[in-house]
């Protein structure tokens, strides 16, 4: 199966995790202030690609420091204003975003893998159908959660190891979210 074969259009759904997809991991540590995030080289410009072919683009993201008490809601909103400015500065759009600040020990439905971001996007979309959707990650967490809702899924990293490692959960793998997009050009 090729992405081509997907034959992907505005009726499709969009997933993105938020760290390591759209911005600089913090090895050991969050992003909890506006100047602690670091967009990956292309992101903006490749979400402004990708929302040109995309009907909704939602990013999910498992956010544990606050959970931990080493951040808020509001600095996360912070984060994420400054996130959404360089984006649209780009010309890209992000449709929603959600978040988990429950730490990874409680089994929270909201924290992925589990799937309750997945839910709470699509009672707010309800045109989202989670076999027309693609969850873009950098985890095998990530991969999961979108196996868990049927949707196809897309590791990015620059390891092709772990992609095959994780071979029975991950349909597609790139090395970032650039070349995923690029992909999703040359065809539609």
């Amino acid at each position: 199966m090729s992405l081509r074969d997907l034959h992907i259009d505005g009726s499709w759904a969009l997933f993105l995790d938020r760290d390591g997809v759209i911005n600089r991991r913090l090895p050991g540590d969050y992003v909890k202030t506006p100047n602690e995030l670091d967009l990956l080289p292309g992101v903006a410009h490749a979400i402004s690609k990708l929302g040109s072919i995309f009907g909704k683009i939602i990013v999910v993201s498992n956010q544990q420091g606050i959970g931990k008490s080493l951040m808020t809601d509001a600095d996360l909103a912070l984060v994420h204003k400054k996130m959404l400015h360089e984006i649209t500065l780009a010309g890209g759009r992000i449709d929603a975003i959600f978040y988990s600040p429950h730490l990874e020990n409680q089994g929270h439905i909201m924290r992925k893998p589990n799937v309750g971001m997945g839910l709470a996007a699509r009672k707010k979309f309800p045109g989202i159908r989670f076999k027309q959707s693609i969850m873009v990650g950098d985890s095998q967490g990530d991969m999961l959660f979108g196996k868990r809702l049927g949707m196809k899924t897309v590791l990015v990293g620059e390891n092709p190891v772990i992609a095959r490692h994780l071979a029975d959960m991950v349909d597609f793998y790139f090395t970032d979210l650039a070349a995923f997009a690029d992909e999703i050009r040359a065809f539609v």
